[in-house]
C-alpha cells in the first residue's frame, strides 16, 4: 500500500514541538526547512528545499541549510534517501516504511507493507548474518510507474 502523508497538515507549533522533544534550539531556520521537508512532500533534495524557503526566507544560506539538514538527520526528525541516480532526499517520515523508485523519472513514493516487515524480519532473525547487527531494513523497490487511469 502506498503511504498516506500525513505530515501534510502539521502547523508550525507542531514542529516546534518536535524539535523540543529532540532538545534541538528551536530556530526559524530549522522550522522553515523541516516545513519544507513535510509540505513538499516528494523526498526532496537539498536543492528543492533551499528553492522552496527561499520565497519566504531568502537570507537563508545554502550552507545553513545543509548544516541544518545534518542536524534533522542526526536528531532523527528526517531520514535520508539516497537514489539510484547518487541523489540525496529527504523524508520527513520516520515510521518504518519502504520506498518505490522510478527509473524513468527519478520520483520516489512511501510504501508500507506490514506483511513484507514481518517476513523479512522472521527471515533476518532465522537466518542471521554473522558478525552483523541489523539496526534497520529499509528496502528501495526500483521500477517505473504505470500511467494512472
Amino acid at each position: 500500500m502506498i503511504l498516506q502523508r500525513n505530515l501534510l497538515v502539521m502547523k508550525v507549533d507542531e514542529i516546534v514541538e518536535k524539535l523540543i522533544e529532540k532538545h534541538l534550539k528551536v530556530t526559524p531556520q530549522r522550522i522553515a526547512i523541516l516545513e519544507a521537508i513535510i509540505k513538499l512532500n516528494n523526498h526532496p533534495t537539498a536543492d528543492n528545499i533551499i528553492e522552496y524557503i527561499r520565497k519566504n526566507h531568502p537570507n537563508i544560506a545554502t550552507a545553513t541549510v545543509y548544516k541544518v539538514l545534518d542536524a534533522l538527520t542526526e536528531n532523527e526528525l528526517v531520514k535520508r534517501v539516497k537514489t539510484d541516480a547518487d541523489i540525496m532526499r529527504y523524508d520527513a517520515i520516520m515510521e518504518n516504511h519502504h520506498h518505490l523508485y522510478c527509473s524513468e523519472s527519478d520520483r520516489i513514493e512511501d510504501y508500507l507493507d506490514e506483511e513484507l516487515n514481518q517476513l523479512i524480519g522472521e527471515h533476518l532473525i532465522r537466518k542471521g548474518i554473522p558478525g552483523f547487527k541489523i539496526e534497520d531494513v529499509r528496502l528501495q523497490i526500483i521500477g517505473k510507474f504505470l500511467k494512472r487511469k
